[in-house]
């Protein structure tokens, strides 16, 4: 029986088979250039022994002495550190005692590194006083501070320098963290007038306008109100111990201890006293800013505002406070009084002097030198090691029985699907 034709219609007509040839067709195919296709020329070095070894030797070879020559360097920095937070303190377990009494610093607040031994008897010592600061130079204000006074003395078994720098040290003070460095205005410290509205949207939060008078801090920002202030004298050199006839003042400037590029950054401002106050911090020397007692002070010129301002990056960090570029600092005893301002046991902090010259690497950081050692000295032992398995146990290159695909498939060995339907199974 013979079946009835169907007759089917098309779902395409002829004209659009032709009209589709003309059209551009799409693909997800790779363009054919080098790069898509990942035909680029490359070099895949084969790791032997007799490339290996020598690599390792080489590397301790030139790291050694490397390491040495920065280590040498680094020894022949000479400074003396004097951690001095203590000094203050009223208990005598703790402080040093009144002046004109002198107490020898406790071994753990001090370092001495110079070529020639200091003597037993002229190891570092302290004493404490108090003194009125006046600040702004007239006694009808109401600045004038009881300030305690830090007197140390120490000891320069050799002459150094010059230059010699004097640096304050700090520790626990982290200038890195994210709400601190960053709370600063660039624009207010090159001395642009920032209106109360341009301030409000700054990054000087939290301390950006004064809520008593509605008035900009200037300058404003975390930083800047934490400014480091203790003070410290020029070193002087005691030749005959209570005759200050006889003493010589080592002087030290606190010029050109910022960088170049920091000092480009600040101006003078184009504020009035009336439009500004000082931060919350500064109130002791800068109660008020006037034209008088009092004037607005002029960053560009302040070298210590520029140094605190460049943020330390870690929470243990050395700043520039003054320096000697033209004398040697002789052989002697010498003194430097500290009025101590600067609160650092609120925060389990410690506060130091280093007094140091550098080298044509800088100051002295054996840190470098020893990393260069011990990467030298593991490049040795692994390549004597390797050296030893290698003779000892040798390897023959390129061994094939080392490959596991090459080793013969378990007799239980389960067929996966995708094996079976390439086979024919089902």
């Amino acid at each position: 029986m013979s079946q009835p034709q169907v007759e089917h219609e098309d779902s395409f007509r002829d004209d659009d088979a032709v009209s589709d040839q003309g059209k551009k067709q799409k693909s997800r195919r790779p363009a054919n250039t080098a790069f898509r296709q990942q035909r680029l020329k490359a070099w895949q070095p084969i790791l032997t022994p007799k490339t290996v070894l020598p690599l390792f030797f080489a590397v301790g070879v030139i790291f050694a002495p490397i390491g040495g020559l920065l280590l040498y360097a680094s020894a022949q920095v000479q400074q003396i550190q004097i951690t001095y937070q203590d000094c203050t303190n009223s208990d005598a377990n703790i402080g040093a005692p009144l002046y004109p009494s002198f107490a020898p610093v406790p071994t753990q607040h001090y370092s001495l590194s110079f070529k020639n031994q200091t003597p037993n008897a002229e190891l570092p010592r302290w004493s404490r006083n108090e003194t009125f600061t006046i600040f702004g130079g007239g006694a009808a204000n109401y600045s004038n501070v009881t300030t305690p006074v830090c007197i140390l003395q120490f000891y320069i078994p050799d002459e150094i320098g010059p230059p010699v720098f004097f640096y304050y040290q700090m520790t626990n003070f982290y200038q890195n963290h994210r709400r601190y460095v960053k709370s600063f205005d660039r624009d207010q410290l090159s001395g642009k007038f920032r209106t109360n509205d341009s301030i409000a949207g700054s990054d000087c939060d939290p301390l950006r306008i004064d809520p008593e008078t509605n008035k900009t801090y200037y300058p404003c920002g975390l930083i800047a109100n934490s400014l480091f202030n203790d003070t410290f004298s020029s070193p002087v050199k005691l030749n005959v111990a209570g005759d200050n006839a006889n003493n010589e003042t080592y002087l030290m400037s606190n010029r050109s201890i910022a960088w170049t590029s920091d000092r480009d950054i600040y101006g003078k401002t184009a504020y009035t006293p009336d439009q500004v106050m000082p931060p919350v911090n500064w109130r002791y020397r800068y109660p008020r800013y006037d034209n008088d007692q009092f004037p607005i002070p002029n960053l560009q010129e302040w070298e210590e505002f520029q140094v605190w301002m460049r943020t330390a990056g870690l929470p243990t960090f050395s700043k520039l406070a003054k320096r000697n570029d033209t004398a040697p600092m002789s052989v002697g005893r010498y003194e430097v009084r500290i009025d101590d301002f600067f609160p650092v046991t609120i925060y389990d902090g410690t506060k130091s002097i280093l007094i140091s010259t550098r080298t044509v690497m800088g100051g002295q950081n054996p840190f470098l030198g020893i990393a260069y050692v011990v990467v030298a000295g593991i490049c040795v032992i692994l390549g004597a090691l390797f050296l030893a398995t290698h003779l000892i146990k040798p390897r023959k290159l390129g061994d094939h029985s080392y490959l596991t695909w090459s080793s013969d498939q378990p007799a239980n060995a389960i067929t996966t699907p995708r094996v079976g339907r390439r086979n024919g199974s089902t």
